[in-house]
């Protein structure tokens, strides 16, 4: 199966299918948050500063593509997909107290908690204002159930906080919900508005499911193992909130009794000398690798669901995403 070599090159082969639409994506993003208010205004553009490679919308649309033709549709449920993570990025670096996303300040530290909260607020309104303008209550349904099980996810971290006992099983439907919902559900529009058959409406919603969790297993790792000025986030927020991610499940189910006790020791602690032991510990036993290992399988499985695809250059594009999800400094 297609491998990537360059990044840059993926990302021209896909501008060059899907470009003009992604601009559609962009305006539409553009012109639904568009404020009087020189404060909202401000925060916008700050925000816009967050959002990255597009990676939802392009989901959208490459798999309209793929599977047909895009249309107006599309390039509204991808900006409102976009929208919906931006909101859920906001609100994130309340709950994990960051200071930088994308290498500039976050909300919280710019403004304050208050102001982020009610900006994410700001945004999942006009998320669902904006899917309104499809006509489609299936496409509101369907958004308004990711956006539900986005949320489920995150508290049930939350509620999972200090919880040593987190099971990996437990962990994978965290971050199905957190992560892997909103990917899953901007293939599913994309296949769904482009008239697919039902089959390949479920194949392509779960090629979208086991990418975003490779994505986020991958993203996991590198809170542990990353350089701030490289990924461009505030990194070890996991081990400082106490939120187990896989690395950590792995190194506690291998830990003796004795070492499981100092390992707890360590996490409680949450000082920046402990997090560099619990690194080193990860490394010792494998489980940085294991992990990465995994979220390389995921990206596989992901792979395959597009055999039911014609081949198409949307579907060679398709088939490189996964492994771009978790080979990334950003």
């Amino acid at each position: 199966m297609p491998q990537i070599d360059n990044v840059n090159e993926l990302l021209t082969q896909t501008q060059s299918l899907i470009g003009d639409a992604l601009q559609a994506v962009e305006a539409t993003f553009a012109t639904e948050l568009a404020s009087k208010n020189p404060y909202l205004r401000d925060i916008y553009q700050h925000t816009s500063r967050f959002r990255g490679k597009r990676l939802r919308p392009i989901l959208c649309l490459l798999t309209a593509k793929a599977c047909g033709e895009i249309k107006r549709e599309h390039e509204i449920l991808a900006a409102v997909v976009e929208m919906i993570h931006t909101a859920t990025l906001v609100h994130d670096d309340v709950l994990d107290n960051a200071d930088i996303r994308r290498h500039v300040a976050t909300v919280n530290v710019r403004w304050n908690n208050h102001t982020s909260v009610l900006y994410g607020d700001f945004l999942f309104t006009h998320s669902f204002h904006l899917a309104a303008e499809t006509g489609s209550a299936e496409a509101c349904r369907l958004i308004g159930r990711a956006t539900n099980l986005v949320c489920e996810g995150e508290l049930t971290q939350i509620r999972n906080r200090g919880n040593l006992n987190l099971t990996e099983a437990e962990y994978l439907n965290i971050i199905d919900g957190k992560t892997a919902e909103l990917c899953a559900v901007a293939c599913l529009l994309g296949a769904k508005f482009a008239n697919a058959d039902q089959e390949t409406i479920k194949r392509l919603e779960n090629f979208g499911r086991l990418l975003g969790q490779a994505f986020q297993i991958a993203d996991d790792v590198l809170d542990l193992t990353g350089l701030e000025s490289n990924v461009g986030k505030t990194l070890g927020t996991d081990l400082f909130q106490q939120k187990l991610t896989l690395p950590i499940i792995r190194l506690l189910g291998k830990s003796s009794e004795q070492s499981k006790s100092e390992l707890t020791e360590l996490l409680e602690a949450g000082t920046d000398e402990a997090a560099q032991k619990i690194v080193h510990l990860a490394k010792e036993e494998g489980v940085i690798e294991e992990s990465f290992d995994f979220a390389k399988q995921l990206a596989t499985q992901a792979q395959s669901e597009l055999d039911i695809l014609p081949d198409s250059p949307a579907k060679q594009v398709l088939l490189k995403l996964p492994i771009m999800s978790i080979n990334r400094v950003v």
